[in-house]
């Protein structure tokens, strides 16, 4: 295989603002190129400062060991992936860019998208959510209006929480989602939960800090609402810890490495009885195609990186209100523009 690189940093259209005041006004990420002949296959890794992770860290970690990420004789992503699991064993945001990669080139050489390789149909796939982030009110309600859509996820983890989800509830019918971001405690998330779902609430996501699993399993037990896990269930070995703590799981292709152990995180979580979740980690269009490919095996999805960027770096994927197509003929389903 042959590997090329590119380093980009994407404009979010509003400042992006969750719990904790951490906001961000542009989106660094890493995409990767593998190729094999005129077949070439894409991947991408956002760098995130709360799991300490740049692109420059990626790069370097990347460019040491190039010849041996080339050298591998692609017959089967996952067996690549074990490969790169092991090449880069403190890096798992650059595996996953690896592991988009080869997945992407292998179903373009075999003719098909991947969840067609997976024979997974494309039915029963749920509708996107359109996120909007902490801000004013007003802010808040002025976004909502420029993106008329049938679910949102509302970014909470302020003392204005409940005054926020009202004012969003009298402007809209849409389906509303909350993701505190491991920002409230225990007390305030049992005190908020009954007054989000008496709004109309579906769901939350992480209420409290990503390692307060006695609190969790309180919440649990007492939640009016369906609680996913997200900041704390990063990797495979997370799945069995949140039964019994979470009524599901938000798996992020970047944190957990990639498609191929996203894989099999699906699959435990099937047998441990939790509902599944893919989110977004604010990707381009090559990132979320990704996550379109696993959409007939999902309860819920967040993929909407592409929408609340300025720029983007692929075309293929259509979102109909939510609904979402992958117009590409094989692999992701998208064309990068690099």
């Amino acid at each position: 295989m042959e590997l090329s690189y590119w380093q980009k940093e994407l404009p979010f259209k509003y400042p992006f603002t969750i719990s904790n005041g951490r906001t961000k006004t542009e989106q660094p990420s890493l995409i990767v190129g593998l190729a094999i002949g005129n077949f070439i296959g894409y991947g991408e890794a956002p760098a995130i400062t709360y799991y300490d992770i740049t692109v420059a860290q990626m790069l370097e970690d990347l460019l040491k060991k190039k010849k041996m990420v080339e050298q591998f004789a692609l017959t089967d992503p996952e067996r690549y992936w074990h490969y790169l699991h092991h090449l880069f064993p403190e890096n798992p945001f650059l595996v996953c860019a690896l592991d988009m990669a080869a997945w992407d080139l292998y179903g373009k050489m075999k003719g098909q998208k991947l969840y067609e390789l997976w024979k997974t149909p494309w039915e029963k796939t749920p509708v996107c959510d359109y996120t909007i982030g902490i801000d004013s009110i007003d802010k808040m309600l002025k976004k909502m209006d420029e993106k008329p859509w049938p679910v949102y996820k509302i970014k909470l983890g302020t003392d204005q929480d409940i005054a926020i989800i009202k004012a969003i509830r009298s402007n809209t019918n849409a389906s509303i989602r909350v993701d505190a971001n491991a920002g409230w405690q225990l007390e305030e998330a049992l005190e908020k939960i009954p007054q989000l779902a008496a709004l109309g609430v579906e769901m939350i996501e992480q209420p409290l800090a990503k390692d307060n699993w006695e609190g969790m399993r309180i919440l649990f037990e007492k939640s009016e609402l369906p609680l996913f896990a997200d900041e704390s269930c990063v990797f495979e070995q997370d799945v069995q810890r949140c039964k019994n703590h979470f009524h599901g799981i938000n798996i992020k292709l970047t944190k957990c490495s990639g498609i191929t152990p996203a894989r099999r995180m699906i699959t435990e979580a099937r047998a441990l009885g939790l509902q599944v979740m893919m989110g977004s980690m604010n990707e381009s269009s090559i990132g979320s195609a990704a996550i379109a490919n696993f959409l007939p095996q999902l309860d819920l999805v967040d993929m909407d990186g592409p929408l609340l960027l300025s720029e983007d770096l692929a075309t293929g994927i259509e979102y109909d209100e939510g609904n979402i197509t992958l117009t590409g003929s094989a692999g992701l389903g998208i064309n990068a523009n690099l």
